[in-house]
């Protein structure tokens, strides 16, 4: 049987479903994971805090995963998952989402957005994305350095996904930069938009600290969606190398940021078009905000501070708490 949860100190993760920095950061924190299996012996379920599967396996191999989550409750061991899709689920049908909520696999349901009526498990948290500060930071830069105008290359600049012709969820992203690109291009506004894929952790920083602007638009999950929520790492990243951001408008940003106050944001071509204008022509003005959204993520959106709120979600499970935790 599972100890005292303070006590217990390992997770089980069943297909590594935890994400590098994440689970650096809770092993940080004393937490060992080992890898699993739903056939686990029982003897390996001793001292777990809790066990984590991908998301979408409830749907895939519910009865493995019932079985799973029937074995860990005999044991006292929430049965937890991470969802960064929600709360447009990568088109999942709804019927089958309605039904994975109706059976309740899960004990404690992590969502990255809370944007949806579904909540997969009798308790659950909203967990967003966070800053990689292992990869992005700094990096020998400092915040007066940035404020450097000559040091500049581009005016803005985005790298990510950007191949619709083989990647159906980017054609939105593509179709935008792509008119956008004609926006600046006319008004003599220099950019670069990039595919993602063969550039380095230091490639990416470096652009982010030669940019004046770096955007942030859509999301794979969001193929099809009405609209955005949740957010992407690179809203946690970008800042955390003292980059300026401005996104296109998500429901979740000001769960995590304040608008105008260190969070930048547009609504459709035009308006971003018309925000960097304003920003370009107000360098000190987005320095001081690129500053202070810096300094809101390290405080508050690093995968040290999602760990710690991890961990004390589990023990709020073993305490006893239901609904949504705080």
């Amino acid at each position: 049987m599972t100890p005292n949860p303070r006590e217990a100190s390992r997770l089980l993760v069943i297909d590594s479903v935890i994400p590098a920095p994440l689970g650096a950061a809770l092993e940080q924190r004393g937490l060992s994971l080992v890898p699993g299996r739903g056939d686990t012996s029982e003897d390996a379920l001793d001292g777990v805090l809790g066990c984590a599967i991908w998301f979408y396996e409830g749907l895939r191999s519910p009865l493995r995963v019932w079985r799973l989550a029937r074995r860990l409750r005999h044991h006292g061991i929430p049965l937890f998952a991470w969802n960064r899709d929600a709360p447009h689920y990568l088109n999942r049908s709804a019927w089958r989402l309605n039904w994975y909520d109706r059976a309740r696999l899960l004990d404690l349901y992590a969502t990255h957005s809370l944007a949806d009526c579904r909540h997969f498990a009798d308790t659950w948290l909203y967990f967003p994305n966070a800053a990689d500060l292992d990869h992005y930071n700094l990096s020998g830069t400092t915040l007066p350095d940035l404020r450097e105008e000559a040091r500049y290359r581009y005016d803005v600049s985005f790298f990510g996904g950007l191949d619709g012709s083989r990647y159906k969820e980017m054609r939105q992203r593509e179709k935008f930069f792509a008119a956008l690109g004609e926006q600046l291009q006319r008004r003599g506004i220099s950019f670069v938009f990039r595919e993602a894929e063969s550039m380095s952790v230091a490639d990416q920083v470096a652009l982010i600290q030669t940019s004046r602007i770096n955007l942030n638009f859509g999301a794979s999950c969001e193929y099809g969606a009405p609209f955005a929520s949740g957010l992407p790492e690179r809203c946690y990243g970008i800042p955390a190398c003292g980059g300026f951001l401005l996104c296109d408008r998500r429901t979740h940003a000001r769960d995590d940021f304040s608008p105008d106050v260190d969070w930048a944001e547009f609504e459709g071509l035009e308006d971003c078009v018309a925000r960097i204008v304003f920003w370009l022509g107000h360098f000190t003005a987005a320095r001081n905000l690129a500053e202070r959204c810096h300094a809101g993520v390290l405080a508050r959106h690093t995968y040290t501070r999602r760990a710690e709120r991890l961990h004390e979600a589990l023990l709020a499970w073993h305490g006893g708490h239901r609904g949504l935790l705080p």
